[in-house]
């Protein structure tokens, strides 16, 4: 067997797309996305009589604290081969130590369970003190007909769906970078509504123009008489499309907009062979305090099937500066409440 640097975009994306698991975060468009901005990113595949067997990508993060490697929703291998997921985190490892990292936060595509824990234990990985990318999700099978998905939504959704109809709300799509700009003058409304940071449009450009070169993402944009209600950037790939942003003006909350936008593009997923429709980032359904909540009881108006993948954990380089690291992150973690 043997590790290499990856250099063609087609062998990379037609081995991670035939796995279940496959997901954006693995996608070659990911890193395109991140060279865009200026980041280092590594693109490994292990070869073994001349097959793809695994393959993982990351990108290189720097704080004063420390650099780090990020690899999210990934590997993508065969878990139950020992010696391959050996194999392959041994050459993390030393991708990390190439990069001058004081350590790599990796968080897989698997569910949270014990024997998911001891296997990262086993690897000699410890629990992050924070999250990497989204670690609760809500997911819907897309093998359901749509009138199956109504069935199973909540009374509440449906009852938005209908009013909607009423509404004569438009929806159109877009692959043009250029109209970010006006999602992005959204979002800066719904961040002040909502209490929340925003992306840079710099950041939301850059993004959907790497997916766009690839015809891997859609911006969904409903309309009352011409003016704009809510808008979706969502992302096709492989067997799952992602909800992966979302913006909706003061209007939009009261005419319900946004549950028209969610139905279309799974149509339009379905139309694609796409057999998942994952809603994103979800919050605990007790947690009622978060800022969150609101938006993850709208998604699991819909009929969601909860999804936890097992909390991201940290490959350790360098001990000493990853203690430094680890007291400020669990201390940002309680102040930010995440």
């Amino acid at each position: 067997m043997q590790i290499i640097d990856a250099a063609n975009q087609k062998q990379w994306d037609d081995f991670i797309t035939s796995h279940p698991e496959s997901n954006f975060l693995h996608s070659w468009a990911w890193g395109q996305f991140h060279l865009s901005r200026g980041k280092t990113i590594v693109r490994r595949l292990a070869i073994e009589n001349d097959q793809i067997v695994a393959a993982y990508t990351g990108q290189v993060e720097t704080a004063k604290r420390g650099r780090y490697l990020a690899i999210a929703g990934g590997p993508i291998l065969d878990w139950t081969n020992q010696a391959l997921v050996k194999t392959v985190f041994d050459d993390i490892a030393q991708q990390g130590g190439a990069n001058h990292c004081v350590f790599v936060r990796i968080r897989p595509q698997l569910e949270e369970s014990q024997k998911s824990e001891q296997l990262f234990k086993d690897l000699g990985l410890k629990p992050a003190p924070i999250y990497l990318s989204v670690e609760y999700a809500g997911v819907l099978d897309l093998h359901k007909t749509e009138e199956e998905i109504l069935a199973n939504a909540s009374q509440r959704l449906r009852r938005a769906i209908r009013k909607a109809g009423k509404n004569n709300i438009t929806i159109s799509t877009s692959t043009d970078p250029k109209d970010i700009h006006e999602f992005y003058q959204i979002q800066l409304e719904t961040a002040r509504r909502h209490d929340f940071v925003s992306f840079s449009e710099d950041f939301l450009t850059k993004q959907f123009t790497a997916f766009a070169a690839n015809s891997q993402v859609k911006l969904y944009t409903a309309r009352y008489e011409n003016q704009i209600l809510a808008q979706n950037f969502i992302i096709f790939y492989g067997p799952e499309a992602s909800y992966h942003y979302g913006v909706s003006t003061q209007l939009g909350t009261q005419l319900s907009g946004a549950p028209l936008l969610h139905m279309q593009a799974m149509r339009d997923a379905r139309e694609q062979g796409i057999i998942r429709y994952n809603f994103w980032g979800i919050t605990a359904e007790d947690d009622i305090k978060h800022r969150f909540y609101g938006v993850s009881q709208f998604k699991r108006g819909f009929g969601i099937t909860e999804l936890k993948y097992l909390h991201a954990h940290d490959l350790i380089l360098k001990p000493a500066p990853y203690k430094l690291n680890h007291l400020i992150e669990t201390a940002r973690r309680r102040t930010r409440h995440v």
